[in-house]
């Protein structure tokens, strides 16, 4: 008796654990829960009196408890990959104009993109993705935009941070059109297709089955939103005005997260009235 007590205990633990291990792997392959009643990604950072895209806007959002920073991912002429918005970094910097393609990470580094925002950013770099990935590990999700990069190539480095489940592509549906077998190179990571007019969405929505879908307030609708939820889809939207009239309209459509240039502004917003 005895030891089929024992027995039957040692299996009971084994299906235990197995269904513990399980269980730790769906979690692993979720979408990561929202700090707030909605996901707030901070546009380029939190980058109000701060440089865009920069190390210090991301640490910015991260401090506010954003869900995710927004980031552009373009590649240098020596193969590295760097965190800048514009093709030109003629924005950025004061008196020079090239294109990021066309100069090296070292010289890219030489460059103070701080300066031109006040003199207590100056001598702020333009980060590199892997510098990106290192500040935002464990503390915040990556809304990556893919703008001019080799999804292989950022995907291996994704994987040596263990971020893949904190991250989600941008990226028009259109692209899937053009790459139909490149769905299987995001790995667990989370493709965000935007199909563009909401006539575009059923299809999408069929032939990709996202978990979340990006859009802007200038196609975003109530009927759009519920195309996507009943198929248990969340939806991301831009915001176009960043006012508390729009925040409110997108809100009260029951969209699920807002990419907004004005994270602390919208934070504040959703603790004191949403």
């Amino acid at each position: 008796m005895k030891r089929i007590s024992f027995l039957f205990s040692l299996v009971f633990w084994v299906l235990f654990v197995e269904t513990v291990h399980a269980e730790d792997k769906n979690v692993e392959a979720g979408f990561r829960s929202a700090n707030h009643t909605t996901y707030v990604i901070a546009h380029r950072g939190a980058h109000q009196n701060i440089p865009e895209n920069s190390l210090a806007a991301y640490q910015k959002a991260i401090d506010l408890g954003c869900d995710f920073v927004e980031i552009d991912v373009r590649t240098t002429k020596d193969g590295h990959f760097v965190s800048v918005h514009n093709a030109n970094i003629e924005k950025y910097v004061s008196g020079f104009s090239a294109d990021v393609k066309d100069l090296t990470l070292a010289e890219l580094k030489s460059l103070d993109i701080g300066e031109k925002i006040g003199a207590e950013w100056k001598g702020t770099q333009i980060p590199t993705f892997e510098e990106v990935l290192e500040l935002c590990h464990g503390k915040i999700g990556i809304y990556l935009d893919l703008k001019d990069a080799p999804v292989d190539e950022l995907m291996a480095l994704i994987k040596k941070y263990d971020m893949e489940c904190d991250i989600i592509w941008y990226i028009p549906a259109s692209y899937f059109a053009e790459n139909e077998d490149s769905k299987q190179m995001f790995g667990r990571s989370f493709i965000m297709p935007d199909p563009g007019e909401e006539a575009n969405l059923d299809l999408v929505l069929q032939k990709l089955h996202p978990k979340v879908i990006a859009t802007d307030m200038g196609v975003l609708s109530k009927s759009f939103i519920e195309k996507c939820h009943n198929r248990k889809v969340k939806v991301f939207a831009d915001e176009k005005k960043g006012t508390i009239e729009e925040w409110t309209k997108i809100l009260q459509w029951g969209t699920d997260g807002i990419q907004t240039d004005y994270p602390e502004k919208i934070i504040g917003f959703l603790k004191e009235y949403w």
